[in-house]
């Protein structure tokens, strides 16, 4: 789908109209194109059709490039999958080229990120500033990581209650997936950081004083996510050790009492096979009352084993 805007001047918020031919100062946005579509965009605004289909490779790692005076740069933005009924957070490449006259995103799915310019939530965007219009990217992406990453912290903190009440195989799989998507985040953000370092030092776009100052504002924000996720990450890691561990302490627990009650058991157990066997002169044989007898004193050995091992806490 392929979808161009181009924002109205001296307006604030931004007003972009969508407009049906890419011009000068225009956004071309394509989500999940076809060849054909890529093809034309190629054709008509004069961009290396490589540059355009880097993006829709889910392993494109964020990097910058640049080719007859236009600058690709990939970047991970976060994406919500679900899976199996299953909602798990990952990474997707997105793809910006900026050109001389425009500027083309592209990427596999629709993202927010994306979708809040459009939507009129970001101040100073006008789509003909296109450097800018790169870091705002940035900004908001690194924005959309720290959205996420509070979310993982408010399911950790909920989970880590979950857990305290009845431990269940269905938390510890939530665990398992929240530690998936943290390395997820992890990984994409220190990319986008490596690319962020990059402009900043060879200066691909031409980038004035304003902007500069911006996306030194733009690596402090993506610095403070990835730090974010390094933090939940290490936290998620210390749980899961730490419940893995009380799960083995209380299997041991109720292994040790089950042994204990077994052996309690055994004497009463013992005393009667000795009695049930067919054999002459056993003690006590022929006396009045002897079941009671045998009886008693079988439950007394029983109760001073018990605490004994009370005393000794086995249990």
């Amino acid at each position: 789908m392929i979808q161009i805007y181009r924002s109205r001047k001296d307006i604030e918020p931004a007003i972009t109209d969508l407009i049906d031919t890419p011009c000068e100062g225009a956004w071309v946005r394509m989500t999940a194109p076809t060849d054909a579509e890529l093809t034309e965009i190629a054709s008509s605004c004069s961009l290396p059709p490589e540059f355009l289909r880097a993006a829709l490779d889910e392993e494109e790692r964020p990097r910058i490039d640049a080719e007859d005076g236009v600058v690709l740069v990939v970047l991970d933005v976060p994406m919500v999958t679900e899976v199996a009924g299953i909602q798990t957070l990952t990474t997707l490449p997105l793809g910006i080229v900026i050109s001389e006259k425009l500027i083309v995103t592209v990427c596999s799915r629709q993202t927010p990120v994306l979708d809040d310019f459009i939507a009129g939530k970001v101040r100073h965007f006008h789509t003909v500033k296109k450097t800018r219009f790169l870091f705002q990217i940035f900004y908001r992406n690194a924005s959309a990581y720290l959205h996420h990453l509070r979310q993982i912290e408010r399911t950790i903190s909920r989970i880590e209650v979950e857990l305290h009440r009845s431990m269940k195989n269905e938390e510890l799989f939530q665990m398992m997936e929240l530690e998936k998507s943290l390395i997820y985040f992890s990984t994409s953000l220190k990319s986008n950081e490596a690319v962020l370092e990059r402009i900043l030092r060879t200066k691909p776009l031409k980038m004035y004083e304003d902007d500069a100052e911006f996306l030194e504002d733009v690596i402090i924000e993506n610095k403070q996510a990835m730090e974010m996720s390094q933090i939940y990450l290490h936290i998620l890691n210390g749980m899961t050790q730490a419940f893995a561990t009380i799960i083995s302490n209380n299997l041991g627990i109720v292994m040790k009492f089950l042994a204990s009650i077994t052996i309690i058991i055994a004497i009463p157990t013992m005393i009667a096979s000795f009695y049930g066997m067919n054999v002459a002169d056993l003690p006590l044989s022929g006396v009045p009352l002897a079941f009671e007898i045998i009886f008693m004193f079988s439950v007394m050995i029983s109760v001073l084993l018990g605490l004994f091992m009370w005393r000794k806490k086995f249990f």
